[in-house]
C-alpha cells in the first residue's frame, strides 16, 4: 500500500481513512482499541475524527470519540504512526461553536486533552462560519501552527465560491491554507461535489478526503428494503436512498462485485479511490470483518468497463 499525498500539508496518508464517528456511539472502548490497533497494524494512518462526536446522542456532551482516540494513543504509544484529523465549528454547546479566533484557542486545547495529545496533525473546519471573516479564522490557525500544535488545516463543508475565497486570502495575506477538503461524496451523492468543488480542488492541489463514502452503509447492499432498515443505529438515515436511482446503483455494484468475485461495499469504496482529486475516502467500521472489507477495498482494481458500468449507473 502506498501512502498518498494530502495537498501540500507534507502530510502522507494511508489511502483510506478510518471516520472515528463511531466511537463512542456505536463502537464502545474495548472495541475500539481492538479496531483502531487492527487498523495500524494493517498500515494504515489516517484516522479523522471531531469535538462535536458524539453529541447527538441523548446524555453525551462531545468529544467522546476524540476521548477514545486519546485512551488507545495513551495505551499503545502510537502517536508517531497515525495522523489524527479533528474538526472544530460544530454545536458544542452554549458559546462553544463557530470558527471565532478565541473560540478555535480554546476548543483546540481541549481537543488535545481528549485526544492526550501535544498537537493535531489536521485541524479541520467543520463547517464555515459566515458571520466571521475568514482572515480572522485562518490568522488563528496560523498561531496554533506557529505554536506547534497544529501542523496543517482543512475544512469541511463548503461551498465552491466560499472555499476558493479561503485560498485567496492565504495567498493574499501569507497566511496557511486549507490543504484539505471534506465533502459529501460516494456513488449516490455526487452532484455536491463534482459540480463546482472538484475543479476548485484540482485547481488549488487541495487533497480530499470524502465522507459519507458508503452513504451510511446503503452501498455495502445492506439496505435494500424499507424492513433492512431496523438492522441497526444507522438504517432511517438511508431510507432517502430507496429510490429508483439507488437501487439502480446497487445493481450495478451487484454486477461488478459479481464480475471480480467481491463485495459491493469494497466496489464502492475502490470507485472513489479512482476519482479525480480525491485522496483518501473515510469509511468506519463498527467490526473487524467490516474493517477487513475496507483493507480489500484499497487492493480492488476496476477496469474501465466497471468504472464506465458504475459511472453511468449513478451519473
Amino acid at each position: 500500500m502506498k501512502n498518498r499525498k494530502l495537498g501540500r500539508s507534507g502530510l502522507e496518508v494511508s489511502p483510506l481513512a478510518f471516520g472515528g464517528n463511531v466511537f463512542g456511539w456505536t463502537v464502545d472502548e474495548p472495541s475500539a482499541m481492538q479496531l483502531l490497533d487492527r487498523f495500524v497494524d494493517q498500515g494504515f494512518n489516517f484516522i479523522d475524527t471531531a469535538d462535536v462526536y458524539s453529541r447527538w446522542i441523548p446524555g453525551h456532551q462531545g468529544g467522546e470519540s476524540e476521548t477514545l482516540i486519546g485512551k488507545w494513543l495513551a495505551k499503545t504509544g502510537k502517536r508517531s504512526k497515525v495522523v489524527i484529523a479533528t474538526k472544530v465549528g460544530m454545536d458544542m454547546g452554549p458559546d462553544k461553536k463557530g470558527l471565532k479566533p478565541a473560540y478555535i484557542q480554546r476548543a483546540v486545547e481541549d481537543s488535545l486533552k481528549r485526544l492526550q495529545t501535544d498537537h493535531i496533525d489536521l485541524y479541520q473546519s467543520h463547517t464555515d462560519d459566515t458571520e466571521t471573516p475568514l482572515a480572522e479564522t485562518l490568522g488563528a490557525y496560523e498561531k496554533l501552527i506557529r505554536a506547534g500544535k497544529v501542523r496543517s488545516i482543512g475544512a469541511s463543508n463548503y461551498s465552491a465560491e466560499r472555499f476558493e475565497e479561503a485560498l485567496t486570502i492565504s495567498l493574499k495575506h501569507s497566511l496557511p491554507r486549507y490543504e484539505s477538503l471534506q465533502p459529501l461524496y460516494n456513488l449516490h451523492d455526487r452532484a455536491e461535489f463534482e459540480d463546482k468543488l472538484q475543479a476548485v480542488c484540482l485547481k488549488h492541489g487541495v487533497g480530499v478526503i470524502s465522507y459519507f463514502s458508503l452513504a451510511s452503509g446503503f452501498l455495502s447492499g445492506k439496505y435494500r428494503t424499507e424492513a433492512d432498515l431496523a438492522k441497526s443505529a444507522r438504517g432511517q438515515g438511508v431510507k432517502k436512498y430507496l429510490t429508483k436511482r439507488g437501487l439502480g446503483i446497487l445493481d450495478a455494484l451487484d454486477a461488478v462485485a459479481g464480475e471480480t468475485a467481491t463485495t459491493p461495499a469494497r466496489v464502492a469504496l475502490a470507485w472513489l479511490m479512482t476519482r479525480p482529486g480525491i485522496t483518501a475516502p473515510i469509511a468506519s467500521a463498527t467490526s473487524l470483518p467490516q474493517l477487513e472489507e475496507m483493507f480489500a477495498a484499497t487492493r480492488l482494481t476496476l477496469n474501465p468497463a466497471a468504472l464506465e458500468q458504475l459511472d453511468a449507473a449513478s451519473r
